[in-house]
């Protein structure tokens, strides 16, 4: 038997389709060219007459295709031309001076494919033979114009994902090597619109002017690279940019359980940005289609769209285009941070890519391990964090801000997938769902949340201003649970808790209404100096809003002094305690 399959290999069998029948020098010159590229001892060639090529000849060998018809031709200029027309952009009027220069330009050249076949396909994969020098992360694409991706690579077979429906593939259908990685077309014309995991897009306001092509896999920046995270990147919710500041450059998770607002705090960051130079990326996976296209409506009345992007994977979309779109809309984003721009991507959620890639890697055969997950689901998420940073001047100085979102269960942040992403990242904000239901909103766990960056990512002012917020309130947490079965109660004690519950209620901030730096200043002035003690809890927002109206329109110099100067010196902390005492006797009218 062995003997028999050393034979079969030193044997093998050709076809050569042709317009013009060749002679025989021309034959025998063919099989040399097979035996040499194949090794094979001995060749048989099959000739078939095929007119559809339209002239020369198409010889397939194996899995090698080698054509030099005119069919072929005609459809490498074609590629030429769709090529350009889609990374160039044109006005009509150069439009044909494009195609001549091109034209001029063009190098016709022989293609050598190598072509597999499908041995099965279903659930979003499909196994291939004969391509035998495939690669890791490779691009294929099968006869009926679907492309995959190489994602196994065994002995005798090679697994592919699927970037699209497999209703059409078959057993026994061709798939081509392409010898290119998947990317993405980048660019700056994809801010304001939305589009799939593969760049196209979904939003029907046609075609997408690309200025390069990026691969959806890169490297992370070296540490030489990086230069340290200093510059703020303001989310403008109050108990964030107060407690946890998130720097530019800096990864930053967003945990919590289901409908606990880690969404919305992602959102009203982006809109904060508005006005700063920051481009925005979100990129949805596993997500409703409703819900993502309730987030592009939100962004467009607020006019964020303008400079953001939504990547959409959906709950409908296959498991593959969920596992690549959190890395295209990376690629997207490093296009503009080593263009030197500043730039935020919201991951939602990596809970949801995580499942997404258990399915692929599963289906494919690989190793279960603990919840069934891969033993390579920390590299999953690591690799694509690790491409946030903050780059140095000899890079352009560029940023990518990242805000990974993870679902918990029940609280439980020390479940497989939530440590592993804490472990990756440079802090997370843990929104707990009992204070979310007593309607503290954001609902930021004080006590579990943290940024590792720290004072490094807050300005001068925000970072004096803020004071003992945090120890205050995790003193009234603790506090309120030990004194809520006590009716007598110290003076020092109950003063405690009123300030603790003026500071719980001004941290309450509406959706979509983000604070400047200067007024989050002012609010945590007054707060830490008590001028909010004692006012009712029910109009601590009347009283908020008030305030910073009337510091806005009497003493408007003092926000522009922090802005510009973004210091807070003592004399300026005078005259904002000062602005409130005005605004409590001349304006505030007590129930």
């Amino acid at each position: 038997m062995a003997t028999d399959a050393v034979e079969r290999k030193k044997a093998v069998n050709a076809e050569l389709k042709y317009v013009t029948k060749p002679s025989d020098s021309q034959i025998f010159r063919l099989k040399e060219f097979v035996k040499k590229k194949l090794g094979a001892e001995e060749v048989s060639l099959e000739l078939i007459e095929d007119k559809a090529i339209g002239g020369g000849f198409v010889l397939a060998a194996g899995s090698l295709i080698y054509d030099w018809s005119t069919a072929g031709r005609t459809g490498q200029f074609e590629k030429l031309i769709e090529t350009v027309l889609a990374e160039t952009q044109y006005d009509e009027k150069d439009l044909l001076d494009i195609l001549k220069a091109e034209v001029n330009d063009f190098e016709l050249h022989a293609e050598s494919n190598e072509v597999g076949t499908v041995e099965f396909v279903g659930d979003g994969i499909a196994f291939l033979r004969g391509v035998d020098h495939a690669v890791y992360g490779e691009v294929v694409v099968f006869d009926d114009g679907t492309r995959g991706m190489v994602q196994n690579i065994e002995t005798d077979q090679v697994g592919c994902i699927l970037f699209g429906r497999d209703q059409n593939i078959r057993e026994g259908m061709r798939a081509v090597r392409t010898g290119k990685r998947a990317g993405i077309p980048v660019g700056d014309a994809f801010l304001g619109r939305v589009i799939n995991a593969l760049g196209d897009p979904i939003d029907g306001k046609g075609k997408i002017k690309a200025v390069s092509h990026r691969p959806i896999e890169f490297p992370a920046p070296g540490i030489v690279d990086r230069k340290p995270v200093g510059v703020p990147m303001e989310t403008g919710i109050l108990a964030i940019d107060s407690m946890f500041p998130i720097g530019r450059g800096q990864r930053e998770l967003i945990i919590g359980d289901r409908q606990t607002g880690k969404t919305s705090i992602a959102i009203d960051t982006i809109i904060n940005q508005k006005g700063k130079g920051v481009k925005c990326i979100y990129v949805a996976i596993g997500q409703k289609a409703s819900t993502v296209a309730k987030i592009v409506s939100t962004l467009k009345k607020i006019g964020s769209m303008e400079y953001t992007t939504v990547v959409s994977a959906t709950a409908s979309d296959p498991a593959p285009l969920q596992y690549i779109a959190p890395y295209s809309a990376t690629a997207l984003a490093e296009q503009f941070m080593y263009k030197g721009d500043d730039v935020l991507i919201v991951y939602d959620d990596l809970s949801k890519h995580a499942v997404a890639y258990r399915s692929i890697s599963l289906l494919l055969g690989r190793p279960p391990g603990r919840e069934a997950y891969p033993g390579d689901v920390f590299y999953l998420h690591s690799r694509l964090l690790e491409r946030s940073s903050r780059l140095s001047e000899e890079l352009g100085g560029g940023s990518m801000t990242a805000l990974p979102v993870i679902e918990t269960q029940a609280g439980d942040v020390s479940d497989y997938i939530p440590t592993n992403v804490i472990s990756i990242t440079d802090g997370q904000i843990f929104l707990e769902g009992d204070l979310f239901f007593e309607g503290q909103r954001p609902a930021v766990n004080v006590g579990l949340s943290v940024s590792r960056v720290g004072g490094a990512a807050q300005n001068k002012a925000m970072k004096k201003a803020v004071g003992s917020l945090r120890i205050d309130l995790a003193q009234y947490r603790e506090m309120a649970v030990f004194t809520q079965f006590s009716s007598d109660l110290d003076y020092a004690t109950k003063q405690m808790l009123v300030h603790g519950e003026t500071l719980m209620e001004l941290l309450k901030q509406p959706l979509e209404h983000p604070f400047t730096m200067a007024e989050q200043v002012i609010l945590l002035i007054a707060a830490n100096n008590k001028q909010m003690d004692g006012i009712d809890l029910k109009r601590i927002k009347e009283f908020r809003k008030g305030l910073l109206s009337y510091m806005e329109k009497v003493h408007g110099d003092i926000n522009k002094t922090l802005e510009q100067r973004q210091i807070l010196d003592e004399e300026l902390t005078e005259k904002i305690l000062s602005g409130v005492s005005e605004y409590k006797e001349n304006e505030w009218k007590e129930a």
